[in-house]
């Protein structure tokens, strides 16, 4: 899962993206509402959390450029201390919750799961289910049945952007853009060499779930067991 941090105090940015981090998000941070906003419409973000009160442009002008852009991206709004109306006023702009400030970090990871399973990407505690596999992307773990192997940061990230898109093909640039970032200078081999290696995994745990290679537009996952 790909999170965009908008927070204009980079010492509490850096350090949210850090545990987030550690928990297998994959996180940008953008320190203004104006590179927040360009950040956003690029559409690789399953979540963003933002501020109020940022410089150039505020997080409720953010919201509403985004929603007047078509953007359902879930936001989570940071919000002072007992400033109802910020809440009221974000949740009527497009918000989708609001945290305040400071916050707990354990608050926010809960958070960010009921945000992904209002999505309908997630089953229980962030866990991701599809065909006979079953995903675990904060440890890291590939399970189907009575097997299991350990996956990579990144494997993961791929996998699991297939499963959120499992009846899509997904594009080598949206990989690239999601698993390395919109300013990455990774290329396709990159993706590639990543996709080989779930397929070796997937294999490695006997699941019939396979990645199919479309020529020209990307991957899409293939389970034989749905029509």
């Amino acid at each position: 899962m790909k999170i965009l941090i908008v927070e204009d105090e980079i010492m509490i940015a850096e350090a949210v993206a850090h545990i987030l981090k550690k928990n297998n998000y994959s996180v940008d941070i953008a320190a203004d509402g104006e590179s927040g906003l360009d950040f956003a419409l690029s559409g690789i973000y399953d979540i963003i959390i933002l501020d109020i009160m940022l410089p150039k442009k505020d997080g409720f002008s953010v919201l509403h450029s985004l929603r007047d852009a078509k953007i359902p991206v879930p936001v989570i709004m940071l919000t002072a201390k007992n400033q109802t109306q910020d809440k009221i006023k974000g949740l009527d702009s497009g918000a989708d919750d609001y945290l305040e400030k400071p916050f707990e970090m354990d608050e926010l990871l809960a958070r960010l799961r009921a945000l992904s399973r209002r999505k309908g990407e997630f089953a229980y505690n962030g866990i991701l289910q599809y065909g006979d596999i079953t995903l675990n992307p904060h440890q890291l773990l590939l399970t189907s049945k009575d097997k299991e192997t350990k996956l990579t940061p990144k494997e993961a990230q791929a996998l699991e952007l297939l499963i959120a898109n499992k009846y899509i093909t997904v594009s080598k640039d949206i990989m690239i853009e999601k698993l390395w970032g919109y300013e990455s200078n990774a290329e396709d081999n990159h993706v590639e060499i990543h996709i080989s290696l779930l397929r070796k995994k997937l294999k490695q745990i006997n699941s019939t779930l396979t990645i199919k290679a479309i020529r020209g537009l990307g991957y899409i996952l293939n389970y034989p067991g749905e029509v």
